[in-house]
């Protein structure tokens, strides 16, 4: 009686997992959509706004402020675009961290020396969210739904 109580459990364990390991594919890409644009509205918007973002820059004393703006704003278009397509998405995901660290470390200093003391005023900070799906897209990979994955069939195919 109890091996067959684990012989079902097992296989409804597998056939649960399975089911769901069907949802990460279009999870991973609705991530790399959602926050892709995202990415490259903010940069396009700091490119666009340059003397703004400038302003801002300096106000949060970073050095070289129309350097670094137009640095975050092109990184930011041109890594979001490529998330999208899901090309490089684990390379390209690494500046946006660095951008999104130096966001956490400038304009959001406080919710960061504090993450574990204030755990909601480190996750409701603007950067939380971009950062976690960067992160995702970083140790899980574009996803089957992806520019990646394409080439990494024709890779293979050869």
């Amino acid at each position: 009686m109890l091996a067959i109580l684990i012989h079902r459990i097992n296989l409804f364990h597998k056939r649960y997992t399975n089911a769901l390991a069907l949802l990460q594919h279009p999870l991973l890409l609705l991530i790399r959509l959602y926050w892709g644009y995202d990415f490259f509205q903010t940069g396009l918007g700091k490119l666009n706004n340059l003397e703004r973002t400038t302003d801002f820059f300096m106000s949060l004393n970073i050095p070289f402020p129309l350097f670094n703006a137009i640095a975050a704003g092109v990184t930011e278009l041109l890594c979001g675009i490529l998330l999208i397509i899901g090309l490089g998405s684990r390379y390209f995901t690494l500046p946006l961290i660095v951008i999104l660290c130096i966001a956490y470390a400038t304009d959001d200093y406080e919710a960061l020396v504090n993450i574990f003391g204030d755990v909601e005023a480190f996750v409701a900070a603007t950067p939380f969210q971009h950062l976690l799906a960067s992160l995702i897209v970083l140790v899980f990979g574009a996803g089957a739904i992806s520019a990646d994955r394409l080439v990494r069939w024709k890779m293979e195919k050869k």
